[in-house]
């Protein structure tokens, strides 16, 4: 190998290195200074020169998350609101995704590029309708009022990736099913499904996530205490005049929590099909 070659392959990899310790350090480093800022006292937090690490670490601050604001109760809320708008997202861009991936739909472009221009709209433009729509229905304050529109929100995201993994599963399988006496809708969920499993978990985690951190219409439909998601019941601690923030930090980490262990759980299905969906452009 020439001495040029073996620059560029040095520098290529040094680049590589180089971003890869960014996006590192983008991702961990706000979370771990709040993991860091949660265990601090009040004293500690504002003193000067600032400390990095907490010298002498407490847990008052989440006994102090839990006492002064209901946040188990919001901890509920938002894992039942994101976890039945995330299971009625897949199963609706499942049907969705597979008519456009296996019937012969006409103008199926359009109906794509219609799918990917609806979720361009910004949220702040959908907010009047859909209160309206929700005072209408008579569902505001309820786990409704967030379940409707988060499935409506997460729709395109799965069914545009959803539809990328239907398409490249032969139709030959589904066809040998159907001999076999299953319907079409029975092939979908008993074949098409399990076999796309890790499009369908990267889809689902983005709809969770999604569900899980939104705050607008968590804020603006669901005003009583009870309906309050963690977005909206952390913005709760701020006082007139003072920001605690350790135990906004506390109440953060425990936010994150539910998402670090799903996205454990589930990691290698996640990057399989974020692998995947990129090879397939």
């Amino acid at each position: 190998m020439s001495e040029n070659k073996m620059s560029n392959l040095l520098s290529s990899k040094r680049l590589r290195w180089l971003a890869a310790a960014i996006v590192i350090v983008n991702g961990l480093f706000p979370a771990l200074w709040i993991l860091a800022t949660s265990l601090k006292g009040e004293v500690e937090l504002t003193a000067k020169p600032i400390t990095y690490l907490p010298h002498n670490p407490t847990l008052q601050n989440f006994i102090s998350a839990f006492r002064d604001q209901p946040l188990l109760t919001y901890l509920l809320n938002s894992g039942t609101v994101a976890i039945l708008s995330t299971m009625l997202s897949l199963f609706i861009s499942a049907l969705a995704a597979y008519a456009i991936a296996r019937l012969n739909l006409k103008r199926r472009d359009l109906i794509l590029t219609s799918i990917i221009a609806v979720s361009m709209f910004p949220l702040v433009t959908l907010m009047v309708p859909l209160f309206e729509i929700m005072r209408a229905a008579n569902l505001l304050n309820s786990y409704w009022a967030l379940i409707l529109p988060y499935t409506v929100l997460n729709l395109p995201i799965c069914t545009l990736m959803l539809v990328s993994f239907f398409h490249d599963i032969p139709r030959d399988i589904e066809n040998a099913a159907m001999l076999d006496g299953c319907t079409r809708l029975g092939a979908l969920w008993r074949i098409v499904v399990p076999l796309a499993a890790p499009g369908v978990f990267t889809a689902g985690i983005l709809a969770f996530v999604n569900s899980w951190d939104e705050f607008l219409l968590a804020l603006s439909l669901n005003s009583a205490v009870a309906y309050r998601t963690l977005p909206v019941g952390i913005q709760m601690y701020q006082g007139e005049f003072a920001f605690p923030w350790p135990i906004i930090s506390a109440a953060l980490v425990v936010a994150m929590v539910p998402v670090v262990i799903v996205i454990v759980v589930f990691q290698d299905k996640v990057v399989s099909g974020l692998t995947s969906g990129g090879l397939k452009g």
